[in-house]
């Protein structure tokens, strides 16, 4: 299957992308060559081969997810400058509505 600069002046228009016409040209062909590639492995008889999502037999290599306890709120306000009703009190960045710095 041939692909078209049409085509392909379709797709990047899609992408938002622009192109020169060499480029255009270029990507082209190159698109043209992935195409028949993709083609000739599409003749490759692979009856009875197994499906494969994954070629490394690894289950899972993460740790366990286990929780740990928190932080005293006490000890951790102790560096916070100012604070109001447990929570660490910072300047106002927004002044009646209207953004300030």
């Amino acid at each position: 299957m041939a692909i078209s600069e049409e085509q392909v002046k379709h797709v990047a228009k899609l992408a938002k992308l622009s192109f020169s016409d060499d480029e255009l040209h270029e990507f082209t062909s190159q698109l043209g060559k992935i195409i028949d590639m993709v083609e000739t492995l599409e003749e490759v008889d692979t009856t009875g081969v197994p499906f494969t999502s994954n070629v490394a037999e690894t289950i899972n290599v993460m740790r366990e997810d286990v929780t740990t306890g928190g932080w005293d709120r006490d000890e951790l306000m102790k560096n916070v400058p100012e604070s109001e009703e447990g929570f660490i009190k910072v300047p106002a960045i927004i002044d009646n509505g209207e953004a300030g710095a």
